[in-house]
């Protein structure tokens, strides 16, 4: 009967002994779990594009007008109207700013025109340095359906000087009757609808710049808005969608980068090319 019990007693401690064991495992598994699982699902969370708004540049604040609008005679009202595709800023002292910056000696500059080439409306754009020299100007010729259009400064142009401020204006000349040149338009002072804004060309860092370089298009995308580089953000991701207009990637990119700067609305319309 001694020698049965002593094999049972040994049985029972390694039995207990496995069963205290028990807590700590099935803790250990749980908690390695609990940790795993939020890695996981960061690890797989993609930031949207957005736009990182640097500051306003000291000074006098630089105003501008983003919408387009008819105020008096023959111009059309339109839904959405004349947009141009810059950021707006507003201050405590209720100013709005469309201001951006930009990297490129000569940028290219984005707006949503409700008008087409059928209206005959004479159309210009207009570059002006810090002293209001006219630094340059252009006839427009409105595309032939509503849509996103671009105008970009001609290799004849200077290039804009760094730090330096520039203001713009897109010009549609509606308010007389049909036909007639721009200069005469002119002359008559008639009362166009506009946009206008202001840019500044800067410099960015020397490590950012080498990103930049090394980076494919898609990704320069990214490293231009994350820096506050407005129009080469919006000018690469609109090259890239009038190479690839299927590519459903550079759609969200596009509507994502638009939203940032609260015009997602004309996300949608037609992106006209030159």
């Amino acid at each position: 009967m001694k020698m049965i019990l002593q094999p049972m007693k040994l049985l029972l401690a390694v039995v207990l002994g496995y069963l205290s064991l028990l807590p700590s495992t099935t803790s250990a598994i749980a908690q390695s779990a609990s940790q795993s699982k939020p890695l996981t699902t960061t690890s797989s969370r993609k930031q949207p594009l957005r736009l990182v708004l640097p500051p306003l540049p000291p000074g006098q604040p630089p105003g501008g007008r983003r919408y387009g609008g008819a105020s008096r005679g023959q111009c059309p009202v339109a839904k959405p109207g004349l947009t141009a595709l810059v950021p707006l800023i507003e201050q405590p002292t209720s100013v709005m700013n469309v201001w951006g910056q930009t990297t490129a000696e000569r940028p290219t500059f984005w707006f949503y025109t409700p008008y087409a080439k059928g209206s005959a409306y004479p159309a210009d754009f207009v570059l002006l340095d810090a002293e209001s020299n006219l630094v340059y100007r252009q006839d427009i010729t409105l595309p032939t359906e509503p849509g996103v259009m671009s105008v970009s400064l001609p290799t004849s142009v200077s290039p804009l000087t760094t730090d330096k401020q520039y203001r713009w204006f897109l010009n549609v000349y509606c308010d007389s009757p049909l036909g007639g040149s721009l200069t005469e338009h002119r002359q008559k002072q008639q009362s166009p609808i506009y946009v206008e804004g202001v840019i500044q060309r800067v410099n960015l860092k020397a490590a950012i710049v080498q990103q930049i370089k090394q980076a494919q298009p898609r990704q320069q995308v990214a490293i231009y808005a994350s820096n506050g580089i407005w129009y080469e953000a919006l000018t690469t991701v609109a090259q890239l969608r009038q190479k690839n207009p299927q590519d459903v990637t550079l759609e969200q990119e596009w509507q994502a980068l638009l939203s940032s700067i609260g015009l997602g609305d004309f996300a949608s319309k037609p992106l006209i090319s030159n």
